[in-house]
């Protein structure tokens, strides 16, 4: 099996190294100080169960790598269309081609880049940082994949795809119901990333505040009521059901998009927030909440300082 892994960061590369040690051929797309580590020393992963790949198939250019079975995004939200773009010569008759990125908008852009009978939906859970080039952490012990064919159904390649990630000791799952996993990913996440990283605080502080704890209730129910409008398959009290996750998870547990804007990077805001915003108005579901914390991100979501960019030309 001949797997491309579009975006070799966190998620990529995690999934990528797993993927390879269980025998598939895996070609890592990467660039700048963190490709050149890998031609040179390979991949490494830190934490629970480490991995080293001494040598591994990285480049910048798909089109060195030719048609792959698998073609796997995992990039940066605002990265996705040039990264779609540049895919293009891994695409062949039958490959299939799977976003395991943030967010539900994001096979919005697959469909305008693919026909649908190359796409697969997914969804990935994994706590990682890249370390230094090269080199990824694992912070925290879950990891999984959840994949499966938009119509339902079982297929060979989603049967082949599975076995491939067993066989790297991933924990993953062929589901029947592709599109209801990812929006209760898409819940949880919203609610995560819109308080932690406009409070600019870890989740513990906020789920044991009443006021904030409603806050972060009340976030993901917009996020419920506005996936029932779109036909989405959740139960009416799901946010309650997070809620319930929530007070469970690590009390220092963060989000990504909370480490984004400790570091100045850009924001996946317009995806996350900002997509329930968008869909909502598409079914008249009113959002005012994530509305807020898109708002309050905004001179943010550019990242490095173009906040104070803005402030000085006003």
């Amino acid at each position: 099996m001949r797997i491309a892994m579009m975006g070799s960061g966190g998620l990529g590369g995690y999934f990528g190294a797993r993927l390879a040690q269980g025998g598939a051929e895996v070609h890592f797309v990467a660039r700048g100080r963190h490709l050149q580590a890998m031609r040179e020393h390979g991949l490494r992963i830190e934490g629970p169960a480490g991995i080293h790949l001494p040598r591994v198939n990285a480049t910048d250019d798909p089109a060195e790598i030719g048609v792959v079975d698998f073609v796997i995004v995992g990039v940066k939200l605002w990265d996705t269309e040039a990264a779609l773009e540049q895919a293009r010569p891994l695409v062949g008759p039958t490959t299939a081609v799977i976003s395991f990125q943030n967010g539900v908008l994001k096979d919005q852009s697959l469909r305008a880049a693919f026909d649908p009978s190359h796409l697969m939906g997914g969804v990935g859970y994994v706590a990682t940082t890249i370390e230094q080039p090269g080199v990824i952490r694992q912070t925290g012990p879950m990891q999984r994949l959840i994949f499966g064919e938009f119509d339902g159904s079982r297929s060979p390649r989603g049967q082949r795809l599975l076995h491939a990630c067993l066989a790297g000791g991933i924990h993953a799952e062929l589901s029947e119901h592709i599109v209801r996993e990812i929006w209760q990913k898409y819940v949880f996440l919203v609610g995560l990333s819109g308080t932690t990283t406009t409070m600019r605080m870890p989740i513990g502080p906020i789920r044991t505040n009443p006021q904030t704890r409603a806050f972060l209730l009340d976030l993901m129910r917009e996020v419920v009521a506005v996936g029932r409008a779109h036909g989405v398959d959740l139960d009416e009290d799901y946010a309650e059901q997070r809620l319930k996750l929530a007070d469970h998870v690590a009390y220092d547990m963060t989000s990504s998009m909370h480490h984004d804007l400790q570091r100045g990077n850009r924001l996946e805001v317009p995806w996350l927030a900002g997509g329930v915003v968008e869909l909502g108005r598409q079914k008249g579901v009113p959002t005012p909440l994530n509305r807020a914390v898109a708002d309050i991100l905004a001179l943010h979501a550019g990242g490095g300082s173009s906040a104070s960019q803005k402030a000085e030309g006003a």
